[in-house]
């Protein structure tokens, strides 16, 4: 088994219905991914990544905020992002607001940095999707340097220029865990060893195996740059029942109404049941029974050589009790399972 392995779990928080099948306001979502987040600490989950959106289909347009909350709650399971969209913000105010979580939870912070799959906030905080590459490489850059240094010198073209500069508060100790979170561009995953950060795959589609060549070009940079093994996560969607047919059964319609929401504003067609069926059997679906789910995510563990795996479970309306039970069977039976299935 990988050393350190890691097993987490990610939401979007996305809007859920009620028991009367009405959506539920965004501020309950809110109060419910809390209920899950300490459920899963209860129960021995490693991690808990709460992802950043700013349209009406996602409750969390500030992660950090609602992981403040949990951390309060919480003893011993890590927190983070999943993903900070670090291109349409400002990326002091984003380690300070990391640096109060770890604060709160005694240095179990971490944040997840990427550009983001939906471009929704960079008109809402006035920055120019033209500069989508640029925003995000010289963010990063003071990023890392706040990430690593007590008094920051920087220049950059985005911004005026910092001297001896001190930003509050301060991690604790040791440096914030920082991952860049790629979708597949091979660009992103030499940016990510160029920084001697640790590499987050988004794999929403198609199966992981595919991903293994961007690991090893990962590791290849790496060893090049003179850089110390890192870890390498993956993030992919899925759901846990009591059996294949269940989990089928209580994921689809869900899923479906958040796949072509989002896929009618890429022009995409509406999710058919084939499709879903094809992406649980060989893609990047982590559903059914624990069993199932336990050798799939063992599988791509060995595949890639992977230290973290976090199970994104939100999807669309799906109920606040369909939830907690997927959290339930994934921290007492599937997160065994997997470590007895790598250990064999």
């Amino acid at each position: 088994m990988p050393a350190s392995l890691e097993l987490g779990l990610d939401t979007f928080g996305d809007v859920t219905a009620g028991p009367d099948g009405a959506l539920l306001p965004h501020a309950q979502v809110i109060r419910d991914l809390v209920e899950q987040a300490v459920f899963a600490d209860e129960i021995g989950i490693d991690f808990f990544g709460i992802g950043e959106h700013h349209r009406g289909d996602f409750a969390v347009s500030s992660p950090e905020t609602v992981l403040a909350g949990i951390a309060t709650r919480t003893s011993r399971i890590r927190l983070g992002s999943a993903v900070t969209v670090l291109s349409s913000d400002d990326p002091i105010r984003v380690f300070q607001r990391f640096s109060t979580v770890d604060a709160l939870s005694n240095g179990r912070a971490e944040v997840i940095l990427g550009r983001g799959s939906f471009t929704e906030s960079f008109p809402l905080f006035g920055f120019d999707l033209r500069q989508y590459e640029m925003l995000f490489e010289e963010k990063l850059d003071l990023f890392v340097e706040l990430i690593r240094k007590k008094k920051i010198t920087w220049e950059g073209s985005l911004r005026p220029p910092l001297r001896d500069q001190q930003v509050f508060p301060p991690i604790e100790k040791g440096e914030l865990t920082t991952w860049i979170g790629v979708g597949g561009s091979p660009e992103s995953v030499v940016r990510a060893a160029r920084y001697d950060l640790p590499l987050m795959l988004a794999i929403i589609g198609g199966p992981a195996q595919r991903f293994a060549p961007y690991a090893q070009l990962y590791r290849d940079a790496m060893g090049r740059l003179g850089h110390a093994e890192r870890p390498i996560g993956v993030h992919s969607p899925g759901y846990v029942a009591a059996s294949d047919a269940e989990a089928a059964e209580e994921f689809f319609p869900a899923y479906k109404a958040m796949r072509d929401r989002i896929g009618a504003e890429r022009g995409w067609g509406p999710m058919s049941r084939e499709e879903f069926e094809r992406e649980v059997s060989g893609g990047a679906l982590y559903l059914g029974s624990p069993q199932t789910v336990a050798r799939k995510i063992a599988a791509t563990v060995k595949a890639l050589g992977l230290r973290r795996f976090q199970l994104k479970i939100s999807a669309g309306p799906l109920t606040q009790d369909k939830l907690l039970r997927c959290i339930e069977l994934y921290g007492r039976e599937v997160i065994p399972m997997v470590r007895e299935l790598l250990a064999a």
